[in-house]
């Protein structure tokens, strides 16, 4: 295939080049013939590897009555003024309240609430439908209170009870038969029904918790217990609780049990809690704009009552000039002619109740009424309820703190999930009772294989054998080093010597066999400059570059002052990438040793070409089924915003092998596209002209340019980051997609596909039944603990040199390449061997280490402040045609096909 020729760094999507003349242009893109797909189901287990006996944290499940049946019955919540109602907390005190008041109309049948509009039952109710009137009593401090006025203020009298009474209709809505999950462990699944009987059974535990007043986060819960929690900075504290969700499986009926961590905010004094979040020392130095922005919705409870609000915003004058109008106790005893008499809230709180204020005089109030009723509160005697989440998203060091303190040692974790199995005792619940489910309280024992790691080659056809899923390049020179002859360093960080840097880079590229010149040109960044924006930084340091090099670099070595989150990186990345289409590496060193500088050179060997190791078979071509027939491999990953962030476009990012039979060589295309949207939606994307500005067909252009020709007859997808309901999405929706994009380039022959769905964020853990250690890299499990149908194992590819490892889960959809086991198991081991950017294999495969990487840093591109002015900024429509998206800019044509994410 021919080069495009179309300037992708100007930003703009350019018309795609007609398909080459050995690819004659044949649209059939509209088949109507297109092929469905369906999950496959298992072909047989591996056998390589030496045997290693293991326990998994799935708990056996037993069932003594098969045939229990759940009942179904919808909830519908009104008020008397026949207002529907909604919010699980309210849901859940009256249907506490509705069984305590009418258990024997109700047959005395214990039921599982979702907090929302499903109630269950173990058989039926004695009717279809009902109605109930449900009275909830809350406890308030009895008092006449104006508009403004704290509460608790005025004419206080003993504690009362408001009533307030609700409508509860229970209607009749489906069955469950249990025994689909019975029918499950045969291998016969009837989808639905059994998802159903396992969603009832979940219901039940987290309505345990719910009980037991703990926080429930989707499946996990976490209690108030002070010995949980883990202080992460900021105000913000983690808590540790566990995830408990059964699931089918070979053995049979397993409850998966997990420790899991969630943020809340850190409890205590409100006053407290804002100078942590804003790093000041005393209470003066509060930026209150910043505070009101952080507290609105939070829940507190004052030292003076024992009740929670919800504060909704402060007041607008200090707790000593905010007036209300307070009506007085004994008229005739006051001076004051009227019923009212104006006082300030310091006034009212230090006079009326005795209460000392040292601080809070000059503070606005916390508001906790309504809008239009304000009712304000003297900021420091109020404080943060528990167990309220912190949705925002981390800063890294609080993530970084967050890590470090809720590693466990394998053993450690083990006993932590034994201890939680016999202190919960789930199956005590009345309702697994009466369908007769009891849980073990031990792990349940595996085989597992290790397979060997492959053998890599690196510089003077020297062999490269990996011990403990590791190997270094010490007396060991880069299989195929590049040479770097005009090339700068730019440095925005006054506290790095750069020239000691770029000398100590130079020696230590000759022993690893890459011959770099002197640089060209150290440039520092002007002083005054570090006061301007990030944009205008990069644009000056631009101008340097330009005024001090003869042409284009090869090479920008970048300095800055922190790597991960400086507000240069974004900025610098584009202009370098998509303007000028010159390769940089960042860096923001803190020790300058030879192993630090070693990384650095595998990234910047990578992006300029280079190939630092391979695998042995893949240098002599002799990777079982892909060494005879070309084969294209996929990675597939979308990465999203911040949890709450709506206005953040998900970016998709597809990487895919080039220079078959290579597996280690890849390109990657990347493009945005609408806020939490999990399947891409551009891998094949026709335009009006007739032309493909897909994913895919850059893909499968620069396989073929790259591939001497090849067109690939094989194509290996794997797919991050979908849960098990997608999985019919990705076969009938983006493999669809693909398939199009390759008949867009006019082939009649669709080429065989293997589908793997890898998934990281599961709940399964591996441990050796003897040993402290983590297990060892290569382990896989494809018995007992994994699907009882499908065909899906565990592999803990990588290491786990601290903490307790996660083993990647891979389900495979498709295989019409026709693996055996053996074959698939070792190519994807294979494959967490690849990794160009360091020297241990990797816990999930590269392709979808490397799609993660280019999504991560073009999403860069869209948070800083140019978007409304730059191609990055330049905007359409979603295919929702409501949301507009920033378009990424395109890289430029120099290094489009280069590994610029590594």
């Amino acid at each position: 295939m021919e080069k495009p020729t179309d300037s992708k760094h100007s930003g703009v999507s350019s018309p795609l080049p007609p398909p080459p003349p050995s690819i004659p242009p044949n649209m059939k893109s509209e088949r109507l013939d297109m092929p469905k797909y369906s999950i496959i189901t298992r072909r047989g287990v591996g056998t390589s590897g030496r045997s290693v006996p293991l326990l998994a944290n799935h708990f056996k499940v037993s069932v003594n009555v098969p045939d229990a049946v759940f009942y179904q019955y919808t909830v519908t919540i009104s008020s008397e003024d026949k207002r529907a109602v909604e919010g699980k907390g309210i849901g859940r005190k009256l249907t506490e309240k509705l069984y305590q008041t009418y258990s024997s109309e109700l047959g005395g049948k214990r039921f599982a609430y979702d907090g929302e509009k499903s109630l269950y039952t173990v058989g039926p109710l004695p009717q279809k439908k009902f109605e109930f009137m449900v009275v909830l009593e809350s406890s308030f401090s009895k008092c006449e209170r104006e508009s403004g006025s704290p509460e608790g203020i005025g004419k206080r009298s003993k504690r009362s009870f408001q009533s307030q009474t609700f409508k509860l209709e229970i209607s009749y809505s489906a069955k469950i038969p249990l025994k689909s999950v019975v029918l499950a462990l045969k291998g016969i699944e009837a989808e639905n029904c059994t998802q159903d009987a396992l969603r009832v059974l979940d219901i039940i535990l987290r309505q345990q918790a719910a009980n037991r007043g703990c926080l429930l986060v989707r499946q996990p819960f976490f209690h108030d217990d002070i010995r949980n929690f883990t202080d992460v900075g900021g105000g913000v504290t983690g808590v540790r609780g566990f995830h408990s969700s059964f699931r089918t499986t070979q053995g049979g009926l397993s409850l998966i049990t997990d420790v899991s961590t969630t943020m809340i905010l850190t409890p205590g004094p409100v006053i407290d809690f804002l100078m942590v979040n804003q790093n000041v020392r005393e209470p003066r130095f509060i930026d209150w704009v910043k505070a009101k922005k952080m507290l609105k919705n939070m829940r507190v409870k004052p030292r003076h009552r024992n009740m929670e609000f919800k504060i909704i915003g402060l007041s607008e004058k200090p707790c000593n000039q905010q007036y209300f109008s307070m009506k007085l106790k004994n008229r005739e005893s006051s001076s004051v002619e009227g019923d009212t008499v104006d006082i300030t809230v310091y006034d009212y709180f230090t006079q009326h109740l005795g209460m000392e204020l040292t601080f809070s005089s000059y503070f606005p109030c916390l508001d906790v009424g309504k809008p239009k009723r304000p009712n304000y509160l003297p900021v420091e005697l109020c404080s943060l309820v528990s167990l309220q989440r912190y949705t925002k998203a981390l800063s890294s060091m609080q993530r970084a703190t967050l890590v470090e303190k809720s590693r466990q040692k394998p053993q450690d974790r083990i006993r932590t999930l034994t201890d939680a199995m016999r202190n919960y005792r789930y199956d005590d619940d009345p309702v697994l009772k009466e369908c007769g489910v009891s849980i073990e309280k031990q792990l349940t024992q595996v085989e597992g294989r290790i397979l060997e790691a492959p053998k890599l080659k690196v510089g003077n056809g020297e062999d490269c054998i990996p011990r403990n899923g590791r190997w270094n390049f010490n007396n060991k020179t880069l299989l195929e080093p590049t040479r770097i002859e005009r090339w700068a360093v730019v440095n925005f960080s006054a506290r790095c010597d750069t020239s000691y840097i770029s000398r100590e880079l130079i020696n230590c590229g000759r022993k690893k066999g890459i011959h770099i010149e002197r640089p060209h040109t150290l440039i520092e960044e002007d002083p005054q400059s570090r006061r301007a924006s990030p944009l205008v930084r990069v644009e000056r340091m631009f101008e340097q570059i330009r005024a001090k090099l003869p042409g284009p670099p090869d090479f920008i070595l970048c300095v800055l002052l922190e790597r991960k989150n400086s507000d240069i990186y974004g900025p610098w990345k584009k202009k370098s990438l998509c303007d000028f289409g010159i390769v940089t590496q960042c860096i923001s060193p803190s020790k300058v040793n030879d192993q630090y500088l070693t990384n650095v050179l595998l990234k910047i060997n990578s992006k300029l070409g280079g190939i630092n190791s391979l695998l042995s078979i893949e240098q002599s071509s002799h990777i079982p089924l892909i060494k005879d027939t070309p084969t294209l491999i996929l990675g597939m990953d979308v990465s999203h915003g911040s949890p709450g962030r709506s206005d953040v476009p998900s970016i998709a990012a597809v990487v895919g092998s080039r220079s078959w039979p290579l597996i280690s060589r890849y390109r990657a295309s990347v493009r945005t596209q609408s806020s939490k949207l999990e399947m891409i939606d551009a891998l094949y994307k026709p335009l009006a002209n007739g032309k493909d500005d897909g994913i895919i067909r850059e893909l499968l252009v620069e396989f073929f340019k790259t591939s001497r020709g090849h067109k690939p007859k094989q194509i290996i997808v794997f797919r991050d980051g979908v849960s098990e309901s997608q999985f019919n999405q990705v076969l009938n929706i983006e493999l669809e997609q693909i398939i199009k994009a390759y008949q867009h380039l006019g082939e009649d022959d669709i080429p065989k596909f293997t589908v793997i769905v890898a998934q990281k964020n599961h709940h399964t853990k591996l441990f050796q039944a003897s040993g402290p250690e983590n297990v060892p890299p290569g382990t896989v499990v494809d018995t007992k603990i994994v699907h009882p149908r499908n065909y899906d194992f565990y592999m803990c590819a990588h290491a786990g040199m601290i903490g307790t490892s996660r083993p990647a889960h891979y389900h495979v959809l498709l295989d019409q390449i026709g693996f055996s086991p053996d074959d698939l198991q070792n190519l994807i081991l294979s494959l967490s061997y690849v990794y160009q950017r360091s020297t241990t294999a990797i816990s999930i495969v590269a392709p979808i280490c490397y799609a993660h990487l280019a999504a991560s840093q073009m999403g860069q591109y869209m948070k800083f402040e140019d978007l409304s002015d730059t191609s990055s900024g330049e905007m359409s429509m979603t295919s929702a045609g409501s949301v507009p998206v920033p378009v990424l800019p395109r890289l430029h044509e120099n290094v489009e096909g280069s590994m610029f994410f590594c």
